[in-house]
């Protein structure tokens, strides 16, 4: 069994969660053995297509013109698209068309979470079968690294006794704003945002809130490797207000570095995260403020791994061993048609 794994667009894609889904999903096969290949002139057996562009469209077409299987993975939908960018409601127009053209020809979905699945099965014309199945996380990748610590420690040369960090990209559904009103809070914090959009793609509320920040929120863009890793074992906290996800890749790497996490009480969480045993939830900015101030000020050992046994659950050889699952289920079918 072979699979096509179909990222169109990767460099554009690369500092997104989908675009850390392709090194997630390459090492989840590599993990049950499964062969894949990124080139859709190759030949393979089932057809696992990861974006909505019109070239992935056109793969599509092609591998059911073959008679080849095609899995459509759900990692957008129609309520993560809203309050992202500037003229969001202009650009859902083509996002829409390709995204509903994509799910309802699709053999198979998967989606991240519960909450997505029941979303994408809600949209009209979606007919087929829909699985979900984690991104997954490679805990290994975020094991304690003291020399990532030091570098982030040397990288921001921070003075204040906290440090509470946000990881997204500039959208007003991240509650970017919300980080920043919840930062007023606390002046004697260091809160940083990692993350980065284009000014002129970025919503114009969105960069003048950027611009009239608190003093003690830093920004510096998008960074990986040793620097972000070291934030998450630094941080006394991974803040991340978002309004809307279909799961929430960065609250999976907090989790996973033992970091404690606090989320808007939203339905992607549901059911694998609790408030106040794997985590910590708000409704709103009061809530937020009022659970920062304890977070800072209490133990929260049991917390952080009660989150790290949750985590587990989407380790890479996990989600490798489901995604084997349903790839076989569907090349049986196929072979008994």
């Amino acid at each position: 069994m072979k699979v096509l794994l179909y990222f169109e667009k990767q460099n554009v894609i690369k500092q997104s969660g989908i675009g850390r889904a392709l090194v997630h999903q390459k090492k989840a096969l590599e993990s049950a053995g499964i062969e894949y290949t990124l080139n859709p002139n190759d030949d393979y057996d089932i057809a696992h297509i990861n974006t909505l562009f019109s070239d992935s469209y056109r793969v599509l077409k092609k591998c059911k013109k073959k008679g080849i299987p095609v899995i459509v993975h759900g990692h957008s939908t129609v309520e993560d698209f809203r309050n992202s960018f500037r003229l969001w409601t202009i650009a859902k127009i083509p996002f829409y068309h390709y995204m509903f053209k994509m799910y309802k020809n699709a053999d198979y979905i998967i989606t991240p979470t519960p909450y997505s699945k029941s979303l994408i099965e809600s949209y009209d014309g979606v007919n087929c079968k829909v699985y979900d199945i984690s991104n997954g996380i490679d805990l290994n990748d975020y094991s304690y690294d003291q020399n990532a610590v030091d570098k982030f420690k040397e990288h921001f040369n921070i003075k204040t006794k906290h440090v509470i960090i946000g990881v997204g990209l500039f959208f007003e559904r991240k509650g970017i704003i919300d980080f920043f009103k919840c930062a007023e809070n606390f002046p004697d914090v260091t809160f940083i945002w990692f993350g980065h959009l284009n000014k002129l793609i970025t919503q114009i509320k969105i960069n003048k809130a950027i611009r009239h920040r608190p003093k003690n929120v830093i920004m510096p863009g998008y960074i990986s490797g040793d620097i972000i890793k070291g934030a998450f074992h630094s941080a006394d906290l991974l803040f991340f207000p978002s309004y809307e996800e279909t799961e929430g890749i960065v609250v999976l790497e907090a989790l996973a570095s033992k970091l404690p996490v606090l989320v808007r009480d939203i339905g992607v969480y549901k059911p694998w995260l609790k408030d106040g045993i794997s985590c910590y939830m708000g409704k709103n900015n009061d809530d937020f403020i009022n659970k920062i101030d304890y977070i800072l000020n209490n133990d929260n050992s049991e917390i952080i791994n009660n989150g790290y046994e949750a985590v587990k659950q989407r380790a890479i050889s996990n989600v490798g061993q489901e995604l084997k699952k349903v790839y076989t289920e569907i090349m049986q079918k196929k072979d008994s048609n």
